[in-house]
């Protein structure tokens, strides 16, 4: 139990600090993370709204880190993570592999060690 709140402190930083940053400094994050230009022209209220995204998740995540009662407000905000993994995970299946190895290392691998992160133990469930 004690892992999972680590790993869900660590996720919850990173993905705090990656909606701040698409939320106040759109055109920063655009120019710097690999692939975004691929998808088309820049769309500041795009990349907000999915940064308010990344924010919720982060801010679920850093609940559970605080409380370990917290995995189903983790849970639920990791939704987002993991749907977005596996968007990215089926882009790859269909041949768009031009960033794969940042799709898996900044976003897939992420994703997977948050669901576990947010995944409740044996405690969790017999006082829910």
């Amino acid at each position: 139990m004690m892992m999972q709140r680590w790993f869900a402190g660590l996720l919850a930083v990173g993905n705090i600090v990656n909606g701040l940053v698409m939320l106040f400094a759109s055109s920063l994050w655009w120019a710097h993370v690999a692939g975004a230009r691929d998808t088309g022209p820049f769309n500041p209220h795009f990349v907000q709204d999915v940064g308010a995204a990344f924010l919720v998740a982060g801010l679920a995540l850093a609940a559970r880190a605080w409380r370990e009662d917290y995995w189903l407000a983790a849970l639920a905000g990791v939704g987002f993570l993991a749907l977005h993994a596996l968007l990215h995970l089926a882009m790859m299946a269909s041949g768009h592999h031009d960033h794969a190895m940042e799709d898996v290392f900044a976003v897939i691998v992420p994703a997977a060690l948050a669901v576990y992160a947010a995944l409740p133990s044996r405690g969790d469930l017999r006082h829910a």
